[in-house]
């Protein structure tokens, strides 16, 4: 499994991906479910990924496909595309098309394949967007009473989202959540697992603006991690009944 999480604030948006995928107890393994696509300046997407690594990386695939492609178009290409609309429409349509192809080769052993994503960005002139994609190719938009959209393991990590999380929160904010929200996950799920993929895009900036992987063993990613439980256990016995 996974856990993703994207905000979509008023500076801009902020994306964290985990890296672990299982196939059982003593099959895990690292991959990356954050994928960059951007041409600075005019335009920029981001995509997070959960579920089915057969499904994530073949649509993933298909889309970069579809970019190369000397034919493409505003239908097919999401460098193209016109709107951030029309991406996850692009983006839903390749995902439910591959998640039925794989479901179709599982049917015999009675088995099927699910995958969802987290899709954002800006296009130059236009409005910042995040939505989330379902497997079936239907999806939602990050509002302003919901400026957060998360896929995977998502229940550990949404209590801090659900407190702190606003449209003005700052960047810098939205990055600490984000990680804490990480932490709890990680705490509470062993098939959450690092290295993290974070980055950050501003607003109207049409490209990324940070990105980095956070390692096991990471200082600055440890110290947080303490002082947010020292600052729980604190807070805990400080409450009356």
């Amino acid at each position: 499994m996974t856990y993703c999480v994207g905000l979509l604030l008023n500076e801009g948006i902020v994306l964290l991906s985990d890296t672990r995928t299982n196939a059982g107890l003593d099959n895990i393994a690292t991959y990356r479910k954050m994928f960059i696509f951007e041409e600075p300046g005019e335009r920029v997407i981001a995509i997070v990924t959960a579920g089915s690594l057969s499904v994530t990386q073949t649509a993933i695939a298909e889309l970069r496909e579809a970019i190369e492609d000397p034919e493409a178009g505003p239908d097919s290409s999401i460098m193209m595309a016109p709107t951030m609309l029309s991406v996850a429409e692009i983006v839903g349509d390749t995902l439910a098309r591959v998640r039925q192809t794989v479901d179709d080769k599982l049917a015999a052993m009675r088995q099927g394949a699910s995958a969802s994503m987290i899709v954002a960005g800006q296009r130059k002139g236009g409005e910042m967007r995040m939505f989330l994609i379902y497997p079936e190719g239907n999806f939602i938009e990050a509002t302003d009473d919901t400026p957060f959209l998360q896929i995977g393991e998502h229940k550990y990590g949404k209590p801090i989202l659900d407190r702190v999380v606003r449209p003005e929160t700052s960047l810098a904010d939205a990055q600490k959540a984000v990680l804490l929200s990480m932490d709890s996950t990680l705490r509470s799920n062993l098939s959450v697992g690092m290295p993290l993929d974070l980055a950050v895009i501003h607003r109207d900036a049409c490209r990324i603006d940070s990105q980095r992987r956070i390692e096991a063993g990471d200082a600055d990613f440890a110290r947080m991690s303490a002082a947010w439980s020292k600052a729980l256990r604190d807070s805990f016995a400080k409450v009356k009944l």
